[in-house]
């Protein structure tokens, strides 16, 4: 779920992709706080690739609200 490829964001529709977001962000917190009560940086890698994904998505929603003006 983590590492969605750029083909297929831009497949997917806007609402879709504001969902996916929520999802992610609620992810990413659930493992912040898993790392922060145990100490354990292993976690470290899966949030850097949540908070990619997450970039990716508002990449690409970004670029559809440039391309309407």
């Amino acid at each position: 779920m983590f590492g969605i490829k750029i083909k297929d964001i831009r497949a997917l529709q806007e609402n879709a992709l504001k969902a996916k977001i929520g999802e992610l962000n609620l992810e990413l917190a659930i493992e912040k706080r898993k790392v922060a009560a145990t100490g354990v940086s292993s976690k470290v890698v899966k949030i850097r690739e949540i908070k990619k994904t997450i970039a990716r998505i508002q990449t690409v929603l970004n670029e559809r609200g440039a391309a309407k003006k």
